[in-house]
């Protein structure tokens, strides 16, 4: 089971950067509420549809937020603290997130332009919390999302998450294990996931194994002996087929045999019927060996006789679309002569400004129709709005779901998917919409914006 208490992670893990804001602001007396939001720009290429997941671990970081002594002493020494008076670390130190946050829920289907959480809080809390935002929730919906696209591939045929070794760090491995749990693997070779998270952990055998016995034949007798029930015997060190008739001559009947090289479309093929005919129809067959969606989608097509995969680099890293462009984006200030909401007019990175909900039409059958993005004060009756909120004055309102909710969450959710938008390659680019009143507000606010030259924008004209 997980352990009770989450993990506290230092306050030191975040940008320079939000801490001189934060620093700036506090010296300059500013300090109102503001909402943040956090979304992805565009989808990967040959994304098209995203997973939500990551929520857990961002909600446990904002609930333990505080700085150590520590911690405080080292930001004091920084030499780009050397302005900061002694009052804005005494305010660090006493330090709590007390914001507000809307998210939508882990295992949820989403799409570029639209809000995963919402942040509203004092603005120099809601700014230090940016970067661990954005780390918790791009990494696990990465991961979450291929997969979701690698489960479907094995077209019911279980998959195990292989790729803590080629994880980017031990955390990371922990976490993609956890996010393709969620995004509909059987379990993870990883076991501090499996012990954190209540994973499934699964296991078999490696080439090491085998070539520390002398006899091939032997390595797989003294495995057996220990594991019975649960023996999936690696057969590829050597002779592939040759190690399969071993299996068969020799009386072993190990739970699965597991191949990792070679063209696994014949292999497996004939695999099968080795094993079939030496009287062994329930030993199954396990893939592994740089697989991803698109590998197991064509072996299959191809016929192969595969019972379960083994997916490791290409799960743990998302290796065809290793990073999701998402932001956090200031949208309003509350309260005092600043008060407005805020708009981005860049090239190419303009954003909508104040607060914001997402709203899902359903179309024939429940399935997914299109979605509003809107402003958060609209109502629209008919459609499902995706934010919830999930924390209040720093603290959960409920308990969050399981991880075993969450997942079935995501396969209903992408189950009233249309399969355009499911495709591995050039899917259809789903409907995302914008309210009316949230264009007329990103036009208010472009105008405040544009002013003369040394009029404020809330001057009266």
């Amino acid at each position: 089971m997980p352990p009770p208490n989450p993990t506290r992670h230092s306050a030191l893990l975040t940008d320079l950067y939000e801490l001189t804001m934060a620093a700036a602001y506090f010296e300059n007396q500013f300090n109102p509420a503001a909402s943040f939001e956090l979304f992805v720009r565009t989808l990967p290429p040959e994304r098209g549809y995203l997973l939500a997941a990551g929520l857990e671990q961002a909600l446990d970081y904002l609930e333990t937020l505080a700085f150590t002594d520590a911690e405080v002493d080292f930001l004091r020494r920084h030499p780009v603290f050397s302005h900061v008076g002694d009052a804005f670390f005494d305010y660090l130190r006493r330090l709590r997130f007390t914001g507000e946050v809307w998210a939508v829920p882990e295992g949820t289907v989403v799409f570029a332009d639209e809000p995963l959480l919402r942040v509203r809080a004092p603005i120099m809390e809601a700014q230090v919390v940016e970067t661990f935002l954005l780390t918790s929730l791009t990494f696990q919906t990465l991961v979450a999302t291929k997969a979701a696209r690698v489960v479907e591939a094995a077209a019911g045929r279980g998959v195990v998450e292989f790729g803590t070794r080629r994880a980017h760090g031990p955390e990371a491995g922990v976490l993609a294990a956890r996010a393709a749990y969620l995004g509909g693997c059987i379990g993870t070779s990883n076991v501090e996931a499996g012990q954190r998270f209540g994973l499934p952990t699964y296991g078999t055998v490696a080439h090491s194994f085998v070539m520390a016995y002398a006899d091939e034949e032997e390595s797989f007798r003294r495995f057996l002996r220990v594991f019975p029930e649960n023996a999936i015997l690696l057969v590829d060190t050597y002779d592939t087929l040759a190690a399969v008739d071993r299996i068969v001559a020799s009386g072993l009947r190990p739970k699965g045999v597991r191949l990792d090289s070679g063209n696994l479309v014949e292999l497996s093929k004939e695999v099968r019927r080795r094993l079939d005919r030496g009287g062994l129809p329930d030993t199954q067959i396990f893939a592994s060996g740089d697989l991803n969606e698109y590998a197991i989608a064509e072996m299959l097509a191809q016929g192969a006789a595969l019972d379960a995969f083994g997916v490791g680099t290409e799960l743990a890293t998302s290796k065809d679309a290793p990073a999701l462009g998402a932001v956090y984006k200031l949208v309003a200030v509350h309260g005092g002569p600043e008060s407005g909401s805020r708009v981005k007019l860049s090239e190419d990175k303009a954003t909508y400004p104040g607060p914001k909900q997402v709203f899902r039409f359903r179309g024939t059958g429940g399935r997914y129709d299109h979605d509003l993005v809107a402003r958060a004060d609209e109502a629209w009756p008919e459609a499902e709005p995706l934010l919830t909120c999930v924390l209040r004055d720093g603290r959960r309102l409920a308990p969050s779901p399981s991880l075993s909710v969450n997942r079935e969450r995501a396969k209903e959710s992408l189950e009233k998917l249309p399969a355009p938008y499911r495709a591995f390659r050039q899917p259809a680019t789903y409907p995302v919409r914008f309210s009316h009143a949230l264009e007329e507000l990103q036009e208010e606010a472009a105008r405040k914006v544009f002013q003369p030259a040394g009029r404020r924008p809330n001057d009266a004209g």
